[in-house]
């Protein structure tokens, strides 16, 4: 899915200042959702991880589509329920609070992912004194090795989940925890993984995993859920994550295990594609035998490609108007660093790129730009101001 490049270039042509926006195709956005779930089996719950690009726009678009959303924290709750009173949400992350725990309750959270010991005390005492009894999972962090990913969220010494061997003696005690339902398990441990078969041989892991616990401690067991994970394949040499393999693969996994619900939440597969990040060209220099284009914008806007040190997929549009005397610094047929217009050399968004030209009032044009980019971001360093954001 791509963005329509002539609503891109009208805009631009429109801008009388220097350009700097994001834009959104919230059309693409719902066909490509569509597409992701169309092919799932029925038994798969689909959630929205809306850390990812979490607008109030995105989140409108989607709800018809996703069995709920995925959220991290208070200020993430309060943005789904601003657009729906009902809608399931399953409240995860590493810390939880005894008043953000209280909270999630008054807002009718649905699903919690308990990361500790604690959070399931807090959790249960909450619960005794309100008088009811709350569904949760357990998010594990495993002692099997895992497939490689960009991020390694558990499989080692991270702050996310419970580890094996101390999850195993809690489901000793479950009895104890009168007011919680534990129904599931929650494994989220890579991310951005752009092999499918590697990704289906992590479920069937979990599954595998989930339903030893299940008869060991005898549970019961309603809901896996397997995260997100998959991956964007940002870099030319990359393969993409062929998505109609997995649900293929997937189906066939699940005939197995007709009781049992998996969940998924995926933020980055989901809205990256249906984003851009516009910057213009304010300069163009060279020093110490390198080149460099200096761009309106940059990673207090677009953290990503700083974050994760990759050069972003890109494109430059042309403009043609330069209504001023002094010459238009220009680059042809040579290598130039994007870097932005901060006070720091870590400011990159894509390093010794090579391009056939580009100018000073060029727009380059960030692809694959709609997750974590504006909504991981430093805004406010140095106080320059917000770039646009559009919704098509």
């Amino acid at each position: 899915m791509t963005i329509n490049i002539e609503k891109v270039e009208r805009y631009i042509a429109a801008q009388s200042e220097e350009v700097c926006a994001f834009i959104y195709d919230l059309e693409g956005l719902n066909k490509h959702i569509s597409s992701l779930l169309n092919p799932l089996p029925e038994s798969v719950q689909f959630y929205y991880a809306i850390k990812a690009n979490s607008d109030e726009q995105m989140l409108q678009a989607l709800l018809p589509h996703v069995y709920g959303f995925e959220v991290a924290s208070m200020g993430e709750i309060i943005k789904v329920r601003s657009i729906s009173k009902d809608v399931p949400i399953a409240f995860g992350g590493p810390g939880k609070t005894l008043t953000e725990l209280k909270a999630a309750l008054e807002h009718n959270v649905s699903l919690f992912h308990l990361e500790s010991q604690l959070q399931l005390d807090r959790l249960n005492w909450l619960a005794k004194q309100q008088g009811k009894v709350i569904d949760v999972l357990l998010r594990v962090n495993p002692s099997f090795s895992l497939p490689d990913a960009t991020l390694q969220m558990a499989g080692k010494a991270t702050q996310f989940g419970i580890e094996q061997p101390e999850l195993e003696l809690l489901l000793e005690k479950v009895a104890d925890f009168e007011h919680l339902n534990i129904i599931g398990f929650h494994f989220h441990c890579i991310s951005n993984n752009l092999n499918e078969t590697t990704h289906i041989k992590a479920v069937e892991k979990y599954i595998d995993t989930a339903l030893q616990w299940q008869q060991q401690f005898n549970l019961s067991l309603s809901t896996i859920n397997v995260g997100g994970g998959i991956g964007v394949a940002y870099q030319p040499e990359q393969r993409a994550f062929d998505w109609s393999h997995y649900c293929e693969q997937l189906s066939l996994l699940l005939k197995d295990y007709p009781s049992i619900n998996i969940a998924m939440e995926c933020g980055r597969f989901v809205s990256a594609y249906c984003g851009v990040y516009l910057a213009e060209v304010t300069d163009i220099k060279s020093n110490h035998g390198e080149a460099f284009a200096v761009l309106r914008g940059g990673n207090h806007h677009f953290r990503l490609p700083s974050s994760w040190q990759h050069n972003h997929p890109f494109k430059i549009i042309p403009r043609e108007a330069w209504p001023f005397s002094f010459a238009r610094p220009e680059l042809s047929d040579s290598p130039i660093t994007l870097c932005g217009e901060l006070c720091t050399p870590k400011d990159v968004l894509a390093k010794q790129v090579q391009v056939e030209n580009i100018r000073v009032g060029d727009v380059v044009m960030f692809e694959k730009a709609g997750a974590y980019g504006w909504h991981i971001s430093h805004h406010d360093f140095l106080s320059h101001p917000h770039p646009e954001r559009i919704y098509l």
